[in-house]
């Protein structure tokens, strides 16, 4: 049987039961659909993730008490960064490639101004200097504090572009006074604009002096995170040993304990997002493989449906000649070329969802959202198509070209 027959008798027996072979191929579609839209979301995300893992640079790195394993439960029991840490790291024998440190706290108080309450603020004690230095954040208007401030633990504020506008609207900011919990803070200054560095979303961010948010707020001297910055990239790996090796004796870890501190790098974070966005991939190939599953289940029936009103045609076929082989192609291209066009038109439409999902959060949210289209996915989308068509129209493409021909031509509906 010739190739260009097969594709037309596929083709006009589709257009014949147009909503049949349509409710036929939507389990097919929405299987594709989720693969096409989730991978190129998820492709997203971490190109996203990435690039702001790269906007730290190369030698930072980052130190955080306990471990990526630590649950739930554990968080709150994790000893955490002190002063001492900290002091041991600054001894330029303990880690001669540190070139400058930033011990941060986080604050959760709210912030406010004249009764006007914004809650989704994030508030970290830190080192504006260093964070001007490090990700190049520097104030749009008014200036930052400095190390005098941080000393003298001044209350003194720095405050991203939406907290500004959620407080101020229109008003200038600098040279008000905010309240943070019950503390009144001076802002010094307002950044531009700029979105997420990192994790940390910079138009909602208030910084402020460590010290002041230790010493006013938070009632304690430990601290939340160090940020490190090492002389050059070549000397992380070094560094990153040397840091380990300070807090283990600072920390007074033992011999064969483990550590009870995290210690991050650029590399280390991308490698963690990669396994991490791994691990979400495999999970959705395994749900998809059941939607497929079921998708295939459908095709079988519909072909069993189709082999039995067919049966006619079917002995007709036999009785001018045509073989069992023939027969079998017949109905196994019908089915491969129904899945095939739901495949097709699962790319298209996962395509549509994910270019509609990352316009709408690059233009609602303050970071560029990245569209990706998959081809990985549309290849293995389309693949699993005509596998899944080839698979379970087997048995109805077997039953039709077993079929004796006087019978077919017998048989009544």
């Amino acid at each position: 049987m010739k190739l260009k027959f097969l594709i037309s008798s596929s083709f006009n027996t589709i257009a014949v039961h147009k909503v049949r072979s349509f409710l036929t191929m939507l389990g097919i579609m929405i299987g594709v659909t989720a693969i096409i839209a989730v991978m190129s979301i998820g492709q997203g995300a971490t190109g996203l993730i990435m690039s702001e893992i790269d906007i730290m640079g190369a030698n930072t790195v980052s130190v955080a008490p306990g471990t990526m394993e630590s649950g739930f439960v554990d968080f709150f029991f994790v000893e955490p960064l002190t002063q001492n840490d900290l002091d041991a790291l600054l001894r330029p024998a303990n880690v001669p490639n540190l070139s400058d440190i930033m011990a941060g706290v986080i604050v959760p108080d709210p912030v406010s101004y004249g009764g006007q309450v914004y809650r989704d603020a994030m508030t970290m004690g830190g080192n504006a200097e260093f964070f001007t230095d490090t990700f190049n954040m520097v104030p749009e208007r008014g200036v930052n504090f400095s190390s005098v401030d941080i000393n003298n633990n001044e209350r003194v504020a720095v405050i991203g572009s939406r907290v500004k506008e959620e407080l101020f609207g229109m008003n200038e900011a600098v040279g008000e006074r905010i309240m943070i919990g019950n503390v009144r803070f001076l802002v010094l200054g307002v950044y531009a604009s700029r979105g997420y560095v990192g994790p940390i979303d910079m138009d909602n961010f208030i910084l402020i002096p460590h010290t002041t948010a230790q010493a006013y707020i938070l009632g304690n001297y430990h601290y939340d995170e160090f940020y490190i910055k090492i002389d050059s990239p070549e000397n992380v790996d070094r560094a990153v040993a040397d840091i380990k090796a300070t807090l283990r004796e600072s920390r007074n870890i033992q011999p064969g304990e483990d550590d009870d501190f995290t210690v991050m790098t650029q590399e280390s974070m991308q490698k963690m997002v990669g396994d991490v966005m791994n691990i979400l991939n495999a999970f959705l190939i395994f749900v998809v493989s059941i939607a497929l599953l079921v998708g295939g289940i459908g095709i079988m029936n519909i072909m069993l449906v189709s082999v039995t009103e067919r049966t006619k045609e079917i002995g007709l076929r036999k009785a001018l000649g045509a073989t069992n082989r023939a027969i079998l192609r017949q109905f196994l291209w019908e089915s491969v070329t129904l899945t095939v066009i739901g495949g097709v038109i699962g790319i298209i439409f996962g395509a549509l969802i994910s270019f509609v999902v990352s316009e709408t959060l690059t233009r609602t949210q303050p970071f560029d959202w990245e569209f990706i289209f998959p081809i990985e996915a549309a290849v293995l989308g389309v693949g699993m198509s005509a596998l899944v068509g080839l698979i379970f129209g087997l048995y109805p493409a077997r039953k039709a070209a077993r079929k004796d021909p006087v019978e077919a031509l017998q048989y009544e509906k």
